[in-house]
């Protein structure tokens, strides 16, 4: 599934796919390993709208939410749900 980052649940693995964000922006992103190809994980969700924690191999950073909106992931498709319970299951 492909989503911006700003999307991504806490706690749910995604890889970076691209960086739309500014050219001095996307370096210093680099700098902290958040490049295409990469691993990242949002540990935290600011209230109000604020900023994310974000998780990129072993560094920890925070990312307004505008910014992480430019960011494309792709994140594994959502297990499947388990059946209620008294409903039919196959």
């Amino acid at each position: 599934m492909i989503l911006n980052l700003a999307e991504l649940q806490t706690q749910q693995p995604a890889r970076v796919q691209a960086v739309g964000t500014s050219a001095e922006l996307t370096q210093r992103l680099a700098a902290l390993g958040l490049r295409p190809g990469r691993d990242v994980e949002v540990i935290r969700r600011g209230w109000l709208g604020g900023p994310l924690q974000l998780k990129v191999g072993g560094t920890e950073f925070m990312l307004r939410r505008a910014e992480a909106a430019l960011i494309r992931v792709v994140a594994p498709s959502a297990e499947i749900a388990p059946a209620r319970a008294g409903g039919v299951t196959a």
